[in-house]
């Protein structure tokens, strides 16, 4: 009882968390390009996990960490990059929408890469969810011609991701402490950010004096504080009280989120782009409920 509670708890701080990581994307990209973004922050994100997470790293058993650098590329660094640039040619909101994906997708994975039997129900699901995607990126792309929806693509490899690295952390590191898992993923991928952040130019006097330049550096230091270090911490520790398909629904909450905040900076939602959200939504919810009733009853 008490780690139902608990992990209801920690769904809601991290929809709050992650659903308002969007916005802050796109105001981070005012001053910055994608990349020097992306860079920043993970680089931010490993000073702060590997200075609260260093000493946990001697627990690591030496075949677990093998895992642990592909998480921190699948579920951290990649995905960094992968948003910041789809921001720029797409909506905070509907890029929360897409998000919304990574459940359905870790069925998939479930499916063709853990071996995991898929039911109809689930199979069923997955086609609802990809009839919601597009008819989102369609109508999105009518809708707003000045912005580039095949950026959609970029959100949609980053949940391909993110759903690799919840059946990771469920089935390899199951018993490694979440803040461990955390300064663990940033020990392979904090090295690469850095390399990327300084062959951006970005130490240079040009960067420095843009105008969004301190504003930007601000965003990107709370994105990186609550965005990706403290959520992944509390990330992992949802995944491992619970099940990949729960920590995955995650995404059910951030789009409600997200749209508030993109609502009050002046994007547009229409009634249309809702309905395709409510399929998608369903189709992960169809994908899901079958597994979520063995795993959670």
């Amino acid at each position: 009882m008490k780690n139902i509670n608990i992990k209801w708890l920690y769904l809601v701080i991290l929809a709050v968390i992650w659903g308002s990581s969007f916005i802050l994307i796109k105001k981070s990209l005012l001053g910055l390009t994608p990349y020097q973004l992306g860079s920043l922050r993970n680089v931010f994100s490993g000073i702060i996990l590997l200075s609260f997470g260093y000493n946990g790293l001697k627990k690591i058993k030496k075949q677990q960490w093998k895992w642990i650098g592909i998480s921190g590329f699948l579920g951290s660094f990649f995905p960094a990059f992968l948003f910041a640039i789809a921001e720029t040619e797409i909506d905070s909101a509907i890029t929360s929408v897409l998000n919304s994906l990574v459940p359905l997708n870790a069925v998939l994975i479930g499916a063709a890469v853990f071996k995991i039997s898929s039911t109809k129900r689930q199979v069923i699901g997955v086609i609802i969810g990809f009839i919601g995607t597009a008819l989102l990126i369609l109508r999105g792309a009518e809708l707003n011609p000045n912005q580039n929806y095949l950026f959609a693509g970029f959100i949609i490899v980053a949940t391909l991701m993110y759903a690799c690295n919840v059946n990771i952390i469920k089935r390899h590191l199951q018993d490694v402490k979440p803040l461990t898992i955390a300064a663990g993923n940033y020990v392979f991928i904090t090295i690469p950010a850095l390399a990327i952040l300084i062959f951006t130019d970005f130490f240079s006097a040009e960067t420095f004096s843009g105008e969004y330049f301190n504003d930007s550096i601000i965003f990107i230091l709370i994105l990186s504080v609550f965005g990706t270090a403290l959520a992944k911490i509390l990330f992992n520790k949802l995944v491992q009280i619970s099940t990949p398909v729960f920590a995955t629904s995650v995404t059910y909450l951030m789009p409600v989120v997200a749209l508030i905040w993109g609502l009050l900076d002046g994007e547009t939602f229409t009634l249309f782009q809702g309905l395709a959200t409510f399929i998608i939504l369903a189709g992960v919810y169809i994908s899901n409920s079958v597994n979520q009733k063995k795993t959670e009853a």
